[in-house]
């Protein structure tokens, strides 16, 4: 081997990649390659690599961490509303100046702004009771010395939070789940009915009627949920319209849905391969919020942004022409060597862990304090409960160039002896 210019890489290996055939559009590629030796190449050899698809359409990568905070960060140079998502390029976004992803300042923040008590404080804390309440019913399947799918189980997590903030019966639970997981990945076998196409179809259309008929039904009416509050607060004097309500749901849902899981799986993951950081955990829990962030690091679930350049603008590597579109690479972002030690090992915990796995700049997730105390409450259950994880088969990916993730993780747990008592006493959900 020779020596690791890019945090574990050999330079055989990176030189090694054709960058002129790697097809980071193709969602297929997300599933079956390995993206993070390709963005390494990139990082060292092509920071601003140019992608044109066989229709016509074409997109700049963003791969190193200075970049990518640049991109998502200055937003006079880079805007959202021409499509926030890999899967919207060349097609625009219609929920431009009404969602918050899809919305630059100064009327982002107007947005923003009047949902930021809902995230935190006094609300952030009575979401915790219910959170914890939805990890005990996952864990409740964990039985000692035997399998269960962590991906399959980690899909209810965020529910409970966002049942919370936004009232939502748990009976309308897995049709959001399966109708939020077709938005966020309709190209996966597990969630394509039909065509990609009609997959995001279908899920848009049962998304966004579900939304309209609850602000329908809430308006007026007592209540401190989300809806009921979209439906009643002025935006600089304006009430929001019946559509900007529905979009603003449907985002907060779907990065939600699309993210925890993955980050939960993905972690449990990364654990069952390096035992000795999981024993670390598991001897001092106090270690549990550093776990945590790298998960988020490691995994960096919400895995592409897209944006378009406003002007000329030069980045590592070359120019972007105004008006081209550019994809900002966060899992690249995350393993830069020249911002993070030994990126390719899974640390904890991780001095001056920068990640921006919920973003960076004014698009900050709005949710990340949510999903945050979502994964710190599942992990600090994991090490009161499991002595170790082995892994029983091949994870399978989730075919995704949006979010980076799992439709199935099988995992062998060995309980810890003091805890055997627990698993058959846990609450369903609140």
């Amino acid at each position: 081997m020779t020596e690791n210019p890019a945090g574990g890489w050999s330079a055989t290996d990176l030189d090694a990649v054709d960058l002129d055939d790697v097809d980071l559009f193709d969602a297929g590629f997300h599933a079956a390659g390995d993206p993070h030796l390709v963005w390494a190449a990139m990082r060292r050899r092509a920071p601003l690599h140019r992608q044109e698809l066989p229709d016509g359409r074409a997109f700049w990568s963003v791969t190193r961490y200075e970049d990518a905070c640049r991109v998502l960060g200055q937003h006079r140079e880079f805007t959202s509303e021409r499509g926030s998502l890999l899967q919207q390029l060349g097609r625009g976004d219609a929920a431009a100046g009404k969602m918050l992803v899809a919305t630059d300042p100064p009327r982002h923040g107007e947005l923003r702004r009047p949902l930021r008590a809902l995230f935190s404080g006094a609300s952030l804390a009575a979401t915790e009771q219910r959170i914890r309440a939805a990890v005990h019913a996952v864990l409740r399947s964990v039985a000692d010395d035997e399998t269960w799918d962590v991906s399959e189980q980690a899909a209810l997590l965020p529910m409970a939070a966002a049942a919370a903030l936004m009232d939502l019966p748990e009976e309308d639970w897995p049709d959001l789940v399966r109708w939020t997981g077709m938005a966020a990945a309709p190209d996966d076998p597990v969630h394509r009915t039909g065509s990609s196409a009609a997959t995001l179809a279908i899920a848009h259309h049962e998304l966004f009627e579900y939304f309209a008929r609850e602000a329908r039904s809430r308006a007026g009416t007592e209540g401190e949920d989300l809806i009921r509050h979209l439906t009643s607060v002025c935006v600089d004097g304006t009430a929001l319209t019946r559509d900007e309500v529905v979009v603003n749901c449907y985002s907060v849902l779907l990065g939600a849905n699309a993210t925890t899981p993955h980050t939960a799986a993905g972690t449990v993951l990364a654990l069952a391969r390096n035992p000795q950081v999981y024993r670390a955990v598991r001897e001092n829990p106090e270690l549990v919020p550093a776990l945590v962030e790298e998960g988020l690091r490691w995994t960096s679930a919400a895995g592409s942004f897209l944006r378009h350049a406003v002007q000329d603008v030069e980045l590592s590597g070359g120019l972007v022409p105004a008006g081209d579109a550019v994809a900002v690479w966060v899992g690249s972002a995350n393993r830069d060597e020249t911002v993070f030690a030994d990126p390719e090992r899974f640390l904890v915990p991780r001095p001056d862990n920068r990640h921006i796995a919920f973003g960076y700049g004014p698009h900050y997730c709005l949710g990340a304090a949510v999903g945050r105390l979502t994964l710190r409450v599942l992990f600090e259950e994991i090490v009161a409960l499991v002595e170790e994880f082995e892994p029983t088969g091949p994870p399978r990916r989730l075919a995704s160039n949006f979010v980076a993730g799992f439709t199935r993780l099988p995992v062998r747990t060995r309980l810890r002896a003091d805890a055997h008592h627990r698993v058959a006493t846990r609450a369903r959900p609140l």
